[in-house]
């Protein structure tokens, strides 16, 4: 029988009792029947280490790889584990060759590590990147709009001489923490002949994926985001006719298959022969790592079914706690939660709600050179006096805090959170930041 949602089902997750967990978007949480899995392969790790990792390993992550496939609908061949979106990110990019002319296109507001991917391949490469400038709060049509008019303006600008090779956007981005319609965005870059890259970070047990209907060229999700799994465990999808792009796993090891050379013989692989498709065992096994997060998703997906009541039950409930947490957040504050015409920015289980913080120069007014301080001050004030963490961000010049819904948590929760930042506006209002502190 399924537990019933909210705070009876805190007592199944390894937060301390005194913390007031509202950013399950940053580095999510597991339960301790999750947990206690973990350490169940961790000890089998350590029990025989050669038999472990030459021959239980293997059989044991076809059995996750099965599990995390059924869940994304997608074939069980086009799916692998690495360690985060990030991993997975580089492990695209990086495959790419950059010939001259390719561009790589990206919403500015891209996770950083991407954008900072996509700048090094092409300080690595001749490709060049370009970002996609877009002001939320925005429609989904405007914004496909916006891609559309940014691929043909390269092509058009360069006389036909630089082409989109390939685009980045996310499922839900990061910062601010909105819905974006990346099935409309694969649709558009398969119409365009542009690759498509989805940073799935916020993905997987968050919003439903279809990955082998919507079909986008690569896709990575983290699973110990959302999902409940322990850190660092993400999916990473390739579908069959895209997998000879990926031609290493990052960083290279053993499931490489160098081009063949005159006179070079073949390199040693210490691990037994298989007979798994090249891109699988690509990422079997990548050195020597603790990959025991891998091997619990069916363990997650196990709770999340009988304990929670399914994948329907618990983003409908995450849902309705960001959702109506972030209103009853916003009317705490004075302020507004940031959504769109159609309210689809929030149909997810992260809300963003406006700070009563605005720059300028007079009284109760932050000036811009002391954002960063303030900001610093806002997030460390959260640990040390309120043993809690809400993400702020300044977009477009105004100060916005995202809070996540969880299956733990209840709307009241949001709201606690919401007068926890009231108080601290307060002081950022009175200068109380930025006074300086009595010498000893």
């Amino acid at each position: 029988m399924p537990t019933l949602l909210g705070h009876a089902l805190r007592s199944h997750f390894l937060f301390s009792e005194a913390y007031t967990p509202l950013n399950q978007g940053s580095y999510g949480a597991h339960p301790t029947e999750v947990q206690r899995a973990l350490e169940h392969y961790h000890s089998l790790s350590n029990a025989t280490p050669d038999t472990y990792f030459r021959y239980i390993f293997p059989a044991l992550l076809d059995k996750s790889r099965a599990a995390v496939a059924e869940l994304v609908q997608a074939p069980v061949e086009e799916v692998v584990f690495v360690q985060n979106a990030t991993v997975g990110i580089n492990t695209v990019l990086r495959s790419m060759k950059g010939d001259e002319g390719d561009v790589i296109v990206y919403f500015e507001t891209v996770y950083g590590s991407t954008e900072k991917t996509a700048d090094y391949v092409c300080e690595m490469t001749v490709a060049e990147n370009e970002k996609i400038l877009v002001e939320y709060p925005v429609e989904d049509d405007d914004l496909i709009k916006v891609f559309r008019s940014k691929v043909k303006e390269i092509e058009e600008k360069s006389q036909g001489k630089q082409r989109v090779r390939m685009a980045v956007f996310d499922t839900i981005c990061s910062m601010p923490g909105v819905r974006v319609p990346w099935e409309r965005l694969v649709s558009v870059c398969r119409e365009l002949g542009v690759l498509s890259c989805v940073d799935g970070a916020h993905g997987v047990g968050h919003i439903p994926l279809r990955l082998g209907t919507v079909r986008p060229d690569f896709f990575v999700s983290n699973c110990h985001k959302w999902l409940y799994v322990p850190r660092g465990c993400a999916v990473f999808y390739v579908p069959m006719e895209n997998q000879h792009l990926i031609r290493s796993s990052v960083p290279t090891s053993h499931g490489f298959q160098p081009l063949p050379r005159d006179g070079k013989d073949p390199i040693n692989n210490p691990l037994p022969s298989s007979e798994k498709s090249p891109f699988v065992e690509l990422f079997e096994f990548v050195g020597t790592a603790s990959y025991e997060p891998y091997l619990c998703v069916p363990d997650a997906i196990r709770f999340r079914s009988e304990v929670c009541g399914g994948e329907e039950k618990i983003m409908e409930y995450c849902n309705k706690v960001a959702q109506e947490g972030g209103q009853r957040a916003a009317e705490v504050l004075g302020t507004e939660v940031m959504d769109n015409a159609k309210n689809t920015l929030t149909n997810c289980a992260m809300v963003n709600v406006r700070l009563p913080l605005q720059f300028g120069s007079k009284h109760g007014e932050i000036k811009r050179e002391d954002a960063l301080a303030i900001w610093n001050w806002l997030l460390k004030e959260q640990t040390d006096t309120y043993n809690t963490y809400i993400p702020v961000i300044v977009y477009r010049d105004r100060w916005w805090a995202r809070f996540s819904g969880q299956v733990y948590l209840e709307v009241q929760d949001l709201v606690w959170g919401a007068e926890v930042l009231k108080k601290l506006c307060q002081q950022i209002r009175k200068g109380e930041p930025l006074r300086e502190k009595p010498r000893l």
